[in-house]
């Protein structure tokens, strides 16, 4: 039987490619299982600097199994089974390192949640973007209520949701969602280009700048700022800060070595 997670690590980069294209890499039981595991994975390899996940096949991931999906299930057994899938997402959201997504084909309902829960966003410029519940007669899940309300207008994300309908990647793209539209047919390739000021940059102060971008807006201003003050104190006492700062004086680029 074929993995359904491809891994590989190159040049500080950890490449997660889910392999179920017959099933359009729909999130069944054992892909989000190792999904997990690689993500703490490349969380605890201080040689990965940015992490980016694909799909293999036609699409980016059609979102949940539905062969998984028992007709007649309990509530209380649905709601166990939407806990164990949902920590991905928010997996993703709280990891130390940056996450890219590279995209596709479509991400649909589960997959739009992925793309909309990784930190970066690199889509194909065909990719369609789907919440796709309605035609189920569900609602979203994998968090993409609380996604898309913090990330477009509650009018739009209400028409998304409600609506079902395809969205273009260059809709999708003028709502900020997308970082960069690929039209090279190199998706690959044009997300680890842009993955490489993250590569290049200093990974501890990348990973409380995720973190606090993340949670920005739970703070006051206020709070904010004295987050901030805090964060810099710790900074300044980094071997990376004194290489950026040394580098700056001999005009050269840093040497970060996330220590």
């Amino acid at each position: 039987m074929a993995e359904v997670l491809k891994v590989r690590k190159e040049n500080h980069i950890a490449y997660l490619t889910m392999n179920r294209p017959d099933k359009r890499n729909s999130l069944s039981d054992d892909l989000v299982s190792a999904l997990l595991s690689a993500l703490k994975d490349a969380e605890k390899d201080d040689e990965v600097k940015a992490i980016i996940l694909s799909g293999e096949g036609k699409a980016f991931c059609a979102g949940g199994d539905i062969d998984s999906m028992k007709p007649g299930s309990s509530p209380k057994e649905v709601m166990d089974s939407m806990k164990e899938t949902s920590v991905l997402t928010k997996t993703i959201l709280n990891l130390d390192k940056f996450v890219i997504t590279a995209v596709h084909g479509f991400a649909a309902g589960a997959g739009f949640s992925l793309a909309l829960a990784s930190d970066f966003v690199i889509a194909d410029k065909n990719t369609l973007f789907i919440s796709s519940f309605r035609n189920i007669g569900l609602t979203p899940d994998l968090g993409l209520i609380k996604l898309l309300a913090d990330n477009v207008p509650l009018q739009t994300a209400k028409e998304w949701v409600v609506s079902g309908r395809r969205i273009t990647a260059e809709e999708v793209y003028t709502k900020g969602i997308v970082n960069r539209l690929s039209e090279s047919g190199n998706l690959l390739e044009d997300a680890t280009e842009f993955a490489q000021f993250i590569v290049e940059g200093p990974p501890i102060s990348n990973q409380f700048v995720k973190y606090l971008l993340n949670h920005a807006s739970e703070f006051s201003h206020e709070i904010g700022i004295m987050q901030e003050n805090i964060v810099q104190s710790l900074m300044f006492q980094t071997q990376d800060s004194k290489e950026g700062i040394q580098a700056f004086l001999e005009k050269r680029s840093p040497n970060f070595a996330g220590k």
